[in-house]
């Protein structure tokens, strides 16, 4: 068993031009568990971010959507854990991942943050010994900017398997939130596998 998640994190940018690119995967998620558990988001200045609490297993979790802008999310990460006092072996973000094609899920804890703008900013917060729900977006097929790709919007193929995915992560929550980690590893690890 590992430590149970008392904070979700979805990284993404703020406004609507950013709503369905890539980069934002991990609000796509919040906004799906949101909608499962009933929970509404408001805006919170202190926080930096869009705040909402959700019942999870019977207990108050916190969802957090920064507002921060993708290369400032510590900010509003490292604010609200220090105001509730969650520790950072209690925090999950789920964030968009080049490395994993689309469709495919990892969750692990600790790591680098591999060039992710959010990830090192929430590390630099906050160290890096946090869950991580990463969503895979595939990489550009081309010799494209890697700028370009995470922040333009994925084919309808590809969205409908990043959908499914983060479907089948919402499926698994109360095992995350219940620090059941390593089942639900493999569950997930296998999905999208040939």
């Amino acid at each position: 068993m590992s430590e149970k998640i008392s904070l979700i994190v979805g990284l993404g940018n703020p406004g609507p031009q950013y709503e369905s690119t890539r980069h934002n995967a991990g609000f796509w998620f919040l906004d799906m568990v949101a909608e499962q558990r009933g929970a509404s988001f408001r805006v919170d200045t202190k926080m930096h971010g869009e705040v909402a609490k959700a019942a999870i297993n019977g207990d108050p979790v916190w969802l957090l959507k920064p507002s921060t802008f993708m290369n400032r999310s510590g900010q509003s990460v490292s604010a609200l854990a220090s105001y509730y006092k969650i520790p950072v072996a209690s925090v999950l973000v789920v964030h968009d991942e080049l490395d994993l094609p689309p469709g495919q899920l990892r969750l692990k804890l600790g790591g680098g943050h591999a060039g992710h703008n959010g990830l090192r900013d929430i590390t630099a917060h906050m160290g890096s010994e946090f869950m991580r729900l990463r969503v895979g977006i595939g990489r550009p097929d081309h010799s494209g900017s890697v700028t370009d790709y995470v922040l333009g919007n994925p084919g309808k193929a590809s969205r409908e398997m990043i959908d499914d995915a983060l479907d089948d992560a919402e499926r698994m929550l109360e095992k995350v939130v219940g620090g059941e980690m390593q089942g639900v590893m493999n569950r997930l690890h296998g999905r999208g596998k040939a």
